[in-house]
């Protein structure tokens, strides 16, 4: 039996090669997001969650979203989600206002500190994105993991809970 053949259950694993290919993927992948969050830490003083709630208010219409939106627009459960918030807010990076359209609701605003905070942030961290993936990268290499980023999100929104 070759490492392509069906086992007997009907399932196909992967390959010695197609696992060594996905470690190398995994391993540069934490690599590289362990040294864009050391440097956008040091060079800023915001965490890469403090920079995704800032990007995503700084995107958002009036500056302001409410948290159940926040927490599905970067991914995040609404308990993770909430005890950053608390964080940022004592930061003074972010407001909780009352919602005007849900009495019970609350909308989470970009704060002044936090969008010169999100401001300042912002040259040196895609500094950093340019210098580590981007240069690193032919154009044909970046076009392909452009691809291959889309293809995993395509599999990923398809999948079942």
């Amino acid at each position: 039996m070759t490492e392509n053949t069906p086992r007997r259950t009907g399932r196909r694993l992967p390959t010695t090669e197609q696992l060594r290919i996905w470690r190398d993927f995994i391993e540069t992948t934490e690599a590289l997001r362990s040294e864009l969050s050391s440097r956008l830490q040091r060079d800023s003083g915001l965490s890469p969650g403090d920079y995704a709630v800032l990007l995503a208010l700084s995107e958002a219409p009036e500056q302001r979203q409410r948290s159940s939106d926040l927490a599905a627009g970067i991914g995040w459960e609404r308990s993770r989600l909430s005890h950053h918030l608390g964080r940022m807010e004592r930061r003074g990076l972010i407001r909780r206002e009352d919602c005007a359209t849900d009495s019970r609701g609350a909308e989470i605003v970009l704060a002044p500190d936090g969008a010169k905070a999100f401001h300042s942030a912002t040259v040196p961290h895609l500094r950093t994105i340019r210098e580590l993936f981007v240069d690193t990268l032919t154009p044909q290499q970046l076009s392909a993991a452009g691809e291959i980023a889309a293809a995993l999100r395509a599999r990923l929104s398809t999948r079942e809970p």
